[in-house]
């Protein structure tokens, strides 16, 4: 028996991560459009990895939480982190950004651009799995009445 194709080369879930995909970059590219550069930082690419690095968190870790990675918790996977959020968040354009603020001289901008965009993005992933955790709990201690 041939064995099954791997997930990443299955059409119905390349389908979802292209339409998660193309509908979260749109959404970056709304919020670059609608945030200028400060300084000439580019804010809105350093919000978005933040806040994707939050989200992605948050949702990985809630569907964790809710069982195994089939069905319907799969298809969310694939479609808002695999797909939404691969299009929100762009390292390359951080690695990009940093480069060009590099390449002009402006090293100390550069390097912290760089370094504080992962170091928070990383924090921000943990707690969005905190989140996740607390809410899990919270609704696991509801339903048993409390008691725990």
């Amino acid at each position: 028996m041939a064995e099954p194709r791997p997930l990443h080369l299955r059409w119905p879930y390349l389908g979802l991560a292209l339409i998660g995909g193309s509908l979260g970059t749109a959404a970056r590219e709304a919020i670059s459009l609608a945030i200028p550069d400060r300084a000439g930082i580019p804010a809105a690419i350093f919000g978005v990895n933040i806040l994707g690095a939050f989200c992605l968190g948050l949702l990985l870790s809630a569907l964790a939480r809710l069982g195994p990675d089939i069905g319907m918790r799969r298809r969310i996977r694939i479609l808002v982190g695999t797909g939404f959020m691969g299009g929100f968040t762009t390292f390359s354009a951080l690695a990009t950004d940093t480069a060009g603020l590099l390449g002009e001289g402006r090293i100390g901008a550069g390097l912290a651009y760089g370094l504080a965009t992962v170091i928070i993005g990383g924090l921000a992933t943990w707690a969005g799995i905190v989140v996740a955790r607390r809410r899990t709990r919270r609704s696991d201690s509801s339903e048993d009445g409390g008691a725990r």
